[in-house]
């Protein structure tokens, strides 16, 4: 099964895909997904995301293999759902897009081992993680600057149930802009699995329902422009479609 939060008629909702680019509430309504506001498809805990997980990505950034994953975190206003707006400031010379799988983690728990941590995993979700590389102070430790912007991240559609992707650890991703491919790869290129993640992260924090692990883009990243649409999908988990605007759309 999956899921999404839309917010309609002054109310938030669980809907469901119901063919045809449509969706129908819980309560029976069937709407078209250009009717509804969509929000990340869970409610958000703590968001964690990953660094240069993928070794064709450090490749393409001139940087070797990690020795640890490369850690950082999002509050809840840097995250926006499918079909949502994220601001490119007037002044960045790159912003670039990057396709993620999106770990959502269903069962709480510390000190978790890697045998048991796919037992902590409700569901997966697509992810749109946007960098402005003129920002950047140090790759190692990316600034909130860069990577805790208001709308730089959109999350969705869908909360797609771990039992219905039987194998995490080889999905397809690909971004298209404005139509054109501009990324391809796949989950199994990973540096550090879903299970060595959630057994390195509960090692000192605790991961509560949920948490987001967002695992990292594979190379290919482009500049985008407002103006474009950036469209974010993995295999069997869905499609996200976001866009990008300038800055007078938020009155600056």
């Amino acid at each position: 099964m999956r899921f999404a939060r839309v917010a309609y008629s002054g109310g938030i909702h669980t809907a469901t895909p119901a063919g045809e680019g449509r969706i129908q509430l819980e309560d029976g309504r069937l709407l078209d997904e250009d009717q509804v506001v969509w929000l990340p498809p869970v409610e958000l805990g703590t968001v964690i995301a990953l660094g240069l997980n993928y070794a064709d990505h450090a490749k393409e950034l001139s940087f070797a293999a990690q020795d640890e994953p490369l850690v950082f975190f999002k509050g809840p206003g840097a995250v926006i759902g499918h079909r949502g707006q994220t601001r490119r400031p007037g002044d960045a010379a790159f912003m670039h897009y990057e396709c993620e799988l999106a770990v959502i983690i269903g069962r709480a728990g510390r000190n978790i081992s890697r045998d048991a941590a796919m037992d902590h995993v409700i569901g997966y979700s697509v992810a749109n993680d946007y960098a402005i590389r003129d920002y950047l102070e140090n790759w190692y430790r990316p600034n909130f600057r860069v990577k805790n912007r208001d709308t730089c991240t959109a999350l969705g559609p869908w909360l797609v149930e771990a039992a219905d992707v039987p194998d995490p650890a080889n999905l397809a991703l690909r971004t298209t802009v404005n139509g054109k491919q501009t990324q391809s790869g796949n989950t199994r290129d990973l540096v550090f699995s879903i299970p060595v993640l959630i057994e390195y992260l509960s090692s000192f924090m605790t991961l509560s329902v949920g948490d987001v692990i967002l695992t990292g883009t594979p190379e290919g990243v482009v500049d985008v422009q407002p103006g474009d649409e950036v469209v974010t999908e993995i295999e069997g988990v869905g499609r996200l479609v976001n866009y990008l605007v300038a800055d007078d759309v938020f009155g600056r």
